[in-house]
C-alpha cells in the first residue's frame, strides 16, 4: 500500500501477484527465495509447458480437469519466469480462476458448476456419438468422476 490506497493491476515486473488488502487486491511479492537459472530454469519451464498442455487439454476433453494443471503451471512459472506467470495471470481464459486461487484461496462455485457441467454435458455427448463399447463407455465414465472429485475437493474461494 502507497499512502493507504490499493493499486490492483497485473504487470511484467517479476516477483508480483495480487493479494487482498480489506479493501480491495493489491499486488505483493510472491518471489520464492530465488528464481532458478540454468538447467533448473529449462526443466521448470518445461514442466511448465507440460502442464499447461495438459490444461488445454483440461478444457477440452471430459475427464481431465484444468485447474490443477493451471496451478501446477503456474507454481513452476513463478520460480522460473515470473513474468511469463504474470501474462498467464492476464489471461483471458485462465488468469480469472488463478487469481481467485492466489487472492482467495480456492475456487469459486459457479466455476465448479461450469466444469462440472461441461464434463457431464461432454460424456454424455461422447457417449451417445461414438457409440462406445461398454468396457470403453465405463472407462470414459470412470475418468469424467474422477475429473469431477477432483474439481470437488479444490478448496472453495473465500469471498471479502
Amino acid at each position: 500500500m502507497v499512502n493507504g490506497s490499493s493499486v490492483c493491476q497485473l504487470t511484467d515486473r517479476p516477483n508480483t501477484a495480487l493479494a487482498r488488502t480489506p479493501d480491495r487486491p493489491t499486488l505483493r511479492s510472491t518471489a520464492p527465495e530465488h528464481v532458478v537459472s540454468g538447467w533448473r530454469r529449462l526443466m521448470l519451464l518445461t514442466f511448465a509447458a507440460i502442464f499447461f498442455g495438459l490444461g488445454l487439454l483440461g478444457v477440452l476433453l471430459p475427464g481431465v480437469p484444468a485447474t490443477p494443471f493451471l496451478l501446477l503451471t503456474s507454481y513452476f512459472l513463478v520460480r522460473s519466469s515470473p513474468r511469463l506467470n504474470a501474462r498467464l495471470l492476464r489471461s483471458r481464459v485462465f488468469g480469472k480462476i488463478l487469481i481467485d486461487w492466489q487472492v482467495h484461496g480456492g475456487v469459486r462455485m459457479h466455476v465448479r458448476c461450469k466444469a462440472i457441467a461441461a464434463v457431464v454435458i461432454a460424456v454424455a455427448a461422447s457417449v451417445y456419438v461414438t457409440g462406445y463399447s461398454l468396457p470403453a463407455t465405463l472407462t470414459v465414465v470412470l475418468l469424467a468422476m474422477i475429473g469431477i472429485a477432483v474439481v470437488l475437493k479444490l478448496p472453495a474461494a473465500k469471498d471479502p
